[in-house]
């Protein structure tokens, strides 16, 4: 894992990144009173992320997935209209739901999980 993959909030916060909505006012860079734009977070932007949504989980012997052909149902281990798990770097960092939008899958965040640090 590289660096710029572990970065942490106080990390951001050096490198310009609001500690919480709105603007955040510079305290002791000689801008004080001046609010922070998306700007400075342009130094994270190149950050790659992997993101994935699990919809849910099966279990199967190799035979049976060898076995499976288009068209094949597999059922996973949640219901229609269970919140989904979003993962941000195989780290578990929200929930939410499956949306349609002109004909394409999306994902609604309706949770925000508070990891803890490692």
């Amino acid at each position: 894992m590289s660096q710029n993959e572990d970065l942490e909030l106080q990390d951001l916060n050096k490198l310009g990144a609001p500690a919480t909505s709105g603007t955040v006012e510079e305290e002791d860079d000689g801008q004080a009173g001046q609010p922070r734009t998306a700007t400075d977070l342009e130094p994270v932007f190149d950050i790659p992320v992997h993101v994935s949504a699990v919809l849910g989980k099966s279990t199967m012997q190799v035979s049976q997935l060898m076995k499976l052909g288009r068209g094949a149902v597999v059922e996973l281990d949640r219901k229609v209209g269970e919140a989904i798990d979003i993962y941000v770097n195989n780290r578990l960092v929200a929930r939410g739901e499956v949306v349609v939008m002109d004909d394409r899958l999306g994902i609604t965040m309706t949770e925000i999980i508070k990891g803890e640090k490692d």
